[in-house]
């Protein structure tokens, strides 16, 4: 599953959307109401379709007319003098019935050497953004994905939401900046920078195959629907990182995800994600699924052998185990700050800290949500010797959701 369940907070999104102008009973957000701008809805309807198909790439790498879809990035970058970062970057895309195809994008930066994290979000309504870089339905080779926000929303800050002195200048700045992600085949570019920060960067996956999840790339929901969901675990990153204005060129490997599906509200407790790159070649993710009652209804991995060979785990064939907490100074959320990795059949214990505490993304304006993603130092063992590596995790249902109110 990979994990990415914003979709809840989509979904409030574009209700939002919906009943901005309706009349005084109708339902707000509480604070101001932003001015939409005027799209004409959908023409039709996706179309119900049998799942599982099988996944075909690089068509597959393209939109779908599906209720739910993203294109997600994290990754690890470096100087030449060794400064390091982890970024995230996605896009969101929700289509529900005859209402205009909703997308929200999120960018975040953690300078590992320098201690701080930067994010920001847009979003966007209509179909000019939804574009692939085929000429047609049945000739879909890739993606060109463009969010430009427009000044509907604030962005998020280092420290928190921006001052009302600042909001003006973040406004103008999303108006005058798409974020931009093109590629298909694995590979691809990233282009995306604003207030100061934000990178751009070419992407490779080279000869590795892809991963396809729970063996045929189909993760079933039961009731809740399916998604189908792939990765590309280690592609070559180069290009340039952007830091309070200054660019530094850098190279280093991001982790690709690609889910869609019909699919809404799937883990209402929430998740807890890994994505594990290890020095001797072999990639991990976990997806821990949590349902309202805290229990865990779904629980699952993927192995990536340094051969390629991809392989599903099951959740008797690992342990994660919380070894820390962290409470967010800004949202008061509590959440688990380091963790410990067992997989007894390959010999592998692995170390999880964040590279740095505060790595939350207050991302109410756009998805409705409170999440954790950060980059994480790695130790890890293999039958007892010592192994470095990458990772990055997420974490949901941990901070607060977005706040309604009904008008007076």
């Amino acid at each position: 599953m990979g994990s990415r369940l914003v979709v809840i907070g989509l979904t409030l999104l574009l209700a939002v959307l919906v009943v901005g102008g309706c009349s005084a009973d109708g339902l707000l957000l509480a604070k101001d109401q932003p001015q939409m701008p005027s799209v004409a809805p959908r023409t039709s309807r996706p179309v119900a379709a049998a799942d599982p198909q099988p996944i075909v790439l690089p068509r597959d790498d393209a939109p779908h007319r599906r209720l739910t879809e993203w294109w997600y990035y994290t990754g690890h970058l470096r100087t030449a003098d060794q400064r390091r970062f982890g970024f995230e970057f996605v896009i969101f895309r929700v289509e529900r019935g005859e209402f205009p195809v909703t997308w929200a994008s999120h960018l975040a930066l953690t300078d590992e050497s320098g201690g701080t994290f930067r994010f920001s979000e847009q979003s966007e309504i209509g179909e000019q953004v939804d574009q692939d870089a085929g000429t047609a339905d049945d000739q879909r080779v890739g993606f060109d994905l463009a969010v430009e926000g427009g000044d509907s929303f604030q962005a998020p800050d280092v420290g928190g939401r921006l001052g009302p002195a600042d909001q003006t200048a973040a406004r103008s700045t999303m108006a005058a900046t798409a974020w931009r992600m093109t590629g298909g085949g694995g590979r691809d570019r990233l282009d995306a920078v604003t207030h100061g920060f934000g990178l751009r960067l070419d992407l490779d996956a080279g000869a590795r195959p892809t991963a396809l999840h729970d063996r045929d790339g189909y993760i079933d929901f039961g009731v809740g629907g399916g998604s189908y969901y792939y990765s590309r675990t280690r592609m070559a990153a180069t290009g340039t990182v952007i830091l309070d204005g200054v660019p530094a060129a850098v190279e280093g490997q991001a982790w690709f995800d690609h889910q869609w599906g019909d699919f809404i509200q799937v883990g209402a407790g929430g998740w807890d994600w890994f994505a594990i790159n290890l020095d001797d070649g072999t990639d991990v993710t976990i997806s821990l699924v949590r349902d309202a009652a805290g229990a865990y209804p779904l629980v699952y991995g993927t192995l990536v052998r340094a051969d390629g060979r991809v392989e599903h785990l099951e959740r008797e064939q690992f342990r994660v185990s919380v070894t820390k907490d962290w409470t967010s100074p800004a949202t008061g959320a509590v959440y688990p700050a380091g963790w410990q990795v067992s997989l007894p059949g390959e010999g592998l214990e692995i170390g999880l800290q964040p590279t740095v505490p505060a790595q939350e993304l207050d991302t109410r304006a756009t998805t409705g949500v409170v999440y954790w993603e950060g980059s994480q130092v790695v130790s890890a063992s293999r039958d007892g010797r010592a192994l470095g590596g990458e990772a990055y995790v997420e974490l949901t249902g941990y901070g607060p959701g977005l706040e309604l109110a009904r008008s007076p």
